[in-house]
């Protein structure tokens, strides 16, 4: 019973929003170590009987402490405790745990204090001779250890002190993870006796779950994904099959799927969540309500947008039957309206939006939201005044929220800035996107958006001729959207991509073929060798090595244009034949540069005919034609 107790409590979190503001905790699931873990060091030589007085007033002390069970009474209890105990004693370091994760699951302390009791806890137990630094640890000091690491890492965070969290948390998880029952650690470890029978697995769920916590914080979303299904593997071996708690461990992790647009990921865990809730909980359920909004979401990420109606409507419906009411169910009907946008269905998306915006205070950010929403149907409908009109609106509303909720209304700003572009506003939609950034970097969890955010800029800026200004945003963004998203996310590929394209323009084509090369090589990972994105990408990196007059390299990719379009069929004829004529081109400047006396050389033309007739390979003396242009090339430089 008591480690189901644990289990439940370790349970309650969850991981924090994509852009987190610290609010007070729930709940600290770790348990202190049972008492036959407390390893009692030697009373100093005193007479017989003082050291019996002094052992007895100690241990007076000890069980009032744990007896404690308001802020005010463990407060009370830990200043005795300090008072009858040498400051080097390990019941001391233990007591510091316990009241520090009192303090901070209850908010009733500033973090900095909670912070000084975990590193004198650290302090204490990593001086102990057998302390879990040392090869002779017990899996008990072992554990204590990686509990006062656990509770410094999330002072810290509380502190946005992400670096030094991050230290500790990757500390306390090397420490337990070969205590896990999976690890060959554990076998031996299990025979401890002062450890048998306590389970390590809500320990290391919790380092997990902070880990996750500090690296969305820093913008390592990958990494964090990574702590989040650690998490959820602890979480499918503690918890009995069936749990609700189980159910909502799918939802959370399909969500922070969908945050890093990992919908393909998401789909199968929300289904999960909705599987195991409708059986434990019935189709009518909130929880169920809550999954499908999810999967609404989801479907529409994967453009599968009357799936998505289906899921938001029968959403909307299971919240109505148990009368929930206020923002959750007004964003399920902004939700249903932009699926309608995307549908084509803009009326009836205004229809829906104008009843929402008679249910809002006038300058509240849901109704901020309804504007932009509507905006993005008027947009559609090609009625460009109305769509400034409503976002003017928006615009005003979200400038008074901008210290109240600044990740929220940063975030709207980039959407508004998205519609302004779609009317062709775009001084307007950079000035949104600058100004959204300026707020991103002054919110420390929104480093995963400042990259985004950056790159849009630079695209903006790159695509109203401001090439100049652009090269500083896109080069920063590549650097901000590695850190966030890996360095082979197809984001970081299409940043490449426009950087060089910008190298192009200002005449760096050396430093353009650079970024082409790295885009190619990111997207042949992300999105496959044969995406339309891939081939683009590898069009522009034959396109600056004929800049620099490298025809042979120049050559050589074109040829793999070529291919690539040839191998999407019928479908892509025109760009098969602009490949092909480009390709051509590239033959006669390498004929010309080796013979300029016979710049004029006449090359074979039923090529492009015989390949748009068939979609054949290039005949074979034509192959041996540019393999011996290739070669030439090679050896005249």
């Amino acid at each position: 019973m008591a480690l189901r107790r644990a289990a439940s409590l370790l349970l309650r979190p969850r991981l924090r929003a994509p852009v987190p503001i610290p609010t007070p905790k729930t709940p600290n699931p770790l348990l202190l170590p049972p008492r036959r873990h407390f390893s009692q060091l030697p009373p100093p030589p005193v007479p017989a009987s003082a050291a019996a007085a002094a052992a007895a007033v100690a241990e007076e002390a000890e069980e009032a402490f744990e007896a404690a069970k308001g802020t005010k009474d463990l407060l009370a209890a830990f200043s005795r405790l300090e008072a009858v105990m040498p400051p080097s004693d390990k019941r001391l370091a233990l007591a510091c745990i316990k009241l520090g994760q009192h303090l901070e699951a209850s908010g009733a302390a500033d973090p900095s204090r909670v912070l000084a009791l975990a590193l004198r806890s650290l302090g204490i137990l990593e001086a102990t001779p057998n302390s879990a630094t040392s090869t002779t640890a017990s899996h008990s000091d072992a554990v204590s250890l990686a509990m006062a690491l656990h509770l410094a890492g999330s002072a810290s965070f509380d502190l946005s002190r992400f670096h030094d969290a991050l230290s500790f948390l990757t500390r306390s998880l090397r420490l337990v993870s070969p205590l896990l029952p999976s690890s060959s650690s554990a076998a031996a470890a299990s025979g401890d006796d002062d450890a048998q029978g306590f389970d390590v697995r809500p320990v290391a769920h919790a380092v997990r779950l902070q880990l996750a916590n500090v690296k969305t914080a820093l913008g390592r979303r990958e990494e964090a994904l990574a702590d989040m299904r650690a998490c959820l593997d602890l979480k499918e071996s503690i918890l009995p099959p069936g749990s609700r708690e189980l159910g909502a461990a799918y939802r959370d992790l399909a969500e922070a799927y969908s945050t890093v647009l990992d919908f393909k990921e998401a789909l199968p865990l929300c289904e999960k969540a909705l599987e195991l809730h409708q059986s434990t909980l019935g189709k009518n359920s909130v929880e169920v309500a809550h999954d499908r909004r999810l999967l609404g979401v989801i479907y529409t990420g994967l453009e599968q947008h009357e799936q998505a109606l289906q899921q938001n409507e029968m959403s909307q419906k299971v919240m109505k039957s148990w009368g929930v009411a206020g923002d959750e169910l007004l964003h399920a009907e902004i939700d249903a309206a932009n699926i309608k946008i995307a549908l084509g269905k803009c009326d009836e998306a205004v229809t829906v939006l104008r009843n929402v915006s008679k249910q809002v205070e006038k300058d509240s950010e849901i109704r901020a939201l309804v504007f932009i929403s509507m905006a993005k149907a008027l947009a559609n409908q090609e009625k460009a005044g109305d769509t400034k009109r409503c976002l003017e609106i928006a615009c005003d509303i979200l400038e008074k929220k901008e210290l109240a909720a600044p990740d929220k209304v940063a975030e709207a700003y980039v959407e508004v800035s998205s519609l302004y572009e779609m009317v062709n506003e775009f001084d307007k939609a950079i000035s949104l996107l600058k100004r959204s950034l300026g707020m991103l970097e002054r919110i420390p969890q929104a480093q995963h958006m400042e990259g985004n955010v950056a790159a849009r800029i630079g695209w903006l800026l790159l695509l109203t001729g401001k090439v100049s200004e652009a090269v500083p945003y896109l080069e920063d963004a590549v650097e901000r959207m590695k850190d966030s998203f890996g360095p082979k996310h197809y984001g970081v590929g299409y940043v490449y991509n426009n950087l060089g394209a910008a190298y192009m323009e200002i005449g760096r084509p050396q430093s353009a073929a650079q970024m082409f090369a790295l885009a190619k090589e990111v997207m042949d990972v992300s999105l496959g060798p044969h995406h339309s994105d891939t081939i683009e990408a590898c069009q522009s990196l034959a396109n600056a090595y004929n800049a620099m007059g490298s025809y042979a390299l120049a050559m050589e990719f074109q040829k793999r244009v070529v291919d690539s379009w040839r191998n999407h069929g019928p479908s892509a004829r025109d760009e098969l034949k602009e490949a092909i004529r480009l390709y051509e081109q590239i033959k006669i400047k390498a004929l010309s540069c080796l013979s300029p006396e016979n710049s004029a050389i006449a090359l074979p033309e039923p090529l492009e005919k015989e390949q748009l007739a068939g979609l054949h390979t290039l005949p074979a003396e034509m192959e041996m034609l540019c393999m011996m242009i290739t070669a030439l090339v090679v050896m005249a430089a």
